[in-house]
């Protein structure tokens, strides 16, 4: 009986989620849960932090090198807007595994403190998921593109302790 207690509460919770979320978010929420790795990138194209990473050709090479891996650029605190010609100027609009979206709050003010159920305090903000859960959470600043791939081959990866010893 508690097991479907707990089912039914976490339903609620997920419903609620979906029906007080953006068409962006909600997309992304949907995205996730595939079998296949996601990023999901949070950023906006006024954000000096986000241009720097833009102008180093770090996305551009992580997008180009793990062509199995989905993308979803997702520009926040921008007022509606995509930012699709910022990303198409680093050549990374166009790209078959990249999907750009925009969360249509303001850029000042009342701003989303919160993304598919994760807290949005700064951007850029990247997090990796695969089959719906979050792999690695990077809330706070610039890539270092050797990490993401790194935790790109890790998530990627199946392991287990299963055949380490009990102690």
């Amino acid at each position: 009986m508690k097991t479907i207690v707990l089912t039914f509460v976490a339903a609620i919770a997920a419903a609620s989620l979906y029906a007080e979320s953006s068409p962006a978010e909600q997309k992304v929420l949907e995205a996730i849960k595939s079998p296949e790795l996601s990023i999901v990138h949070l950023w906006a194209p006024w954000c000096s932090n986000c241009q720097a990473e833009l102008k180093s050709g770090g996305w551009l090479k992580m997008v180009k090198d793990n062509p199995q891996v989905k993308f979803y650029f997702v520009s926040v605190w921008n007022g509606g807007e995509d930012g699709r010609a910022v990303l198409k100027k680093f050549e990374i609009a166009d790209q078959p595994n990249v999907t750009i979206l925009a969360d249509p709050g303001p850029r000042t003010g009342n701003k989303i403190k919160q993304f598919a159920g994760l807290q949005l305090s700064w951007i850029p903000t990247t997090w990796v998921y695969k089959g719906g859960d979050l792999r690695y959470a990077l809330n706070y600043g610039e890539l270092r593109f050797p990490v993401l791939q790194q935790f790109l081959e890790d998530s990627g990866s199946d392991w287990s302790h299963k055949s380490e010893g009990s102690g």
